[in-house]
């Protein structure tokens, strides 16, 4: 069993255990994560869907990244990953989105090497975090670690807002 895997099976038990749901927007991984996500047994008690944006214009006119953040700065950048993950979880109606979007190669692209890559996380209650990888390796390598690191950055999102609720709940402390 891959890290992923283990990986996905553990976020969607937590998502599911708390009654939230999960929407996925991809670009360099084409539709892995949300291969990732649905070989588990169970994943669609909390798992919506998936949008893939491979082509740029994509992004802005299905997941609502802003036309002139695309334009200047190209699809490969960390305020486009973080567009990304809060446009699909808006779009499919879920309360945590992630998103992948970066360089597998083998070119160069938007003048960001191969193993470009930025992973985000939207929260249900407003907010992403955005992690920045830069990753060796093969084409179908820097796919499949740009998964693992997705799925990882909502593990941890996903930890991190349990502890936010058990402090509220507990009075603050």
């Amino acid at each position: 069993m891959t890290q992923a895997r283990t990986t996905a099976e553990r976020v969607l038990a937590l998502l599911a255990e708390r009654g939230e749901t999960l929407a996925v927007a991809e670009s360099l991984t084409g539709g892995l994560v949300a291969a990732e996500l649905t070989s588990v047994p169970g994943a669609s008690a909390a798992f919506r869907g998936s949008v893939t944006a491979y082509a740029t214009a994509l992004k802005q006119e299905l997941l609502g990244v802003d036309g002139t953040l695309l334009a200047e700065r190209g699809a490969v950048d960390p305020e486009v990953a973080r567009q990304m993950a809060a446009g699909v979880r808006t779009a499919l109606g879920a309360d945590w989105g992630i998103a992948t979007t970066g360089v597998a190669g083998p070119e160069p692209q938007d003048g960001r090497p191969v193993g470009t890559v930025f992973v985000a996380v939207s929260r249900p209650r407003g907010g992403e975090k955005v992690a920045a990888l830069r990753l060796n390796g093969s084409r179908a390598e820097i796919r499949r670690e740009s998964v693992r690191s997705v799925l990882g950055l909502l593990s941890g999102e996903l930890r991190e807002n349990a502890r936010a609720q058990d402090t509220e709940q507990n009075g603050g402390n």
